[in-house]
């Protein structure tokens, strides 16, 4: 068995744990491992953080008087700027989570990594493993968040989608609990 489900959300903080709390709703629900559900709502909070942050027009600051949402996906460069989308998919054995925003994009190219690729690789400067999210310092007040997602999540792709904004997908292999409704047979 599969689901899967989208939320349209405003660019406001108040956002990012609605749509961490639908996800461990969800994931209760359907009898997936608190510690699984946990990595992927820390994960999906930040991936909505970034959008609240960056995911508009630069003058957009995603404040309460911003004009009515337009949908998503109606294809017209810089709409929905006062918008994300949130989507989740489990099916079968893996849980793929997917934000879209309307912003500028990622300031530079980002991939793939997969479980088969740890950061500490690239760290060392390994050529074979691509490019990652750069660490901040230390003593930085932001800048975690995709590195964050990238080691809590299997794989992880970061895609600007120029004149769209950008999409943060990272996704997980599940562990059930017993008797879990939607459990792989």
């Amino acid at each position: 068995m599969s689901m899967w489900w989208s939320l349209h959300l405003r660019r406001e903080a108040a956002s990012v744990p609605l749509a961490r709390r639908f996800l461990l709703g969800t994931m209760e629900t359907a009898g997936v491992d608190p510690d699984i559900s946990y990595d992927l709502s820390v994960a999906l909070s930040e991936a909505c953080a970034n959008a609240v942050e960056h995911g508009g027009d630069r003058g957009d600051a995603g404040g309460a008087g911003d004009a009515a949402p337009v949908p998503a996906g109606d294809g017209q460069p810089g709409h929905a700027c006062g918008q994300y989308r949130v989507t989740a998919y489990l099916d079968g054995e893996k849980c793929r989570i997917e934000v879209a925003d309307s912003g500028p994009g990622f300031p530079s190219r980002r991939t793939l990594r997969t479980a088969a690729q740890p950061s500490a690789a690239h760290l060392a400067g390994d050529p074979s493993h691509p490019r990652t999210a750069v660490r901040p310092p230390v003593t930085a007040e932001s800048g975690r968040g995709l590195c964050l997602i990238e080691e809590l999540a299997d794989h992880v792709h970061f895609v600007n989608r120029p004149g769209y904004g950008a999409v943060v997908s990272f996704d997980k292999v599940l562990k059930w609990r017993e008797g879990a409704l939607l459990m792989v047979s």
